[in-house]
């Protein structure tokens, strides 16, 4: 148990030391980085790490938390804002035959 107690304390940097978040701008010292290609973002919240970098969906603009669907290098949050955009061969839910156990 101890030793979870100092993996969650060193992960969110509860020593004392306070960074501030990229977004809010709040001085906390439970922030977290992120390192997303190259760059360096320091956030106090999951919130604000998802405001700041989550894709947003090129149909209907919703920012994508989940999988999403990627087509041809632009995001979508499901398969009918990409059907929306005219990509065909997608679905949210694929319906398959299942043997008999």
């Amino acid at each position: 148990m101890d030793t979870a107690k100092n993996f969650i304390t060193n992960l969110f940097g509860a020593n004392g030391h306070t960074d501030k978040c990229e977004v809010c701008g709040n001085e906390y010292d439970k922030c977290f980085e992120v390192r997303l290609n190259g760059a360096s973002h320091i956030f106090d919240s999951f919130e604000c790490a998802i405001h700041a970098l989550a894709p947003r969906c090129v149909h209907c603009g919703c920012q994508i938390i989940g999988h999403g669907i990627e087509v041809d290098g632009m995001f979508y949050c499901c398969a009918n804002c990409a059907r929306q955009n005219g990509v065909q061969a997608t679905d949210d839910h694929v319906m398959t035959e299942r043997s008999p156990a």
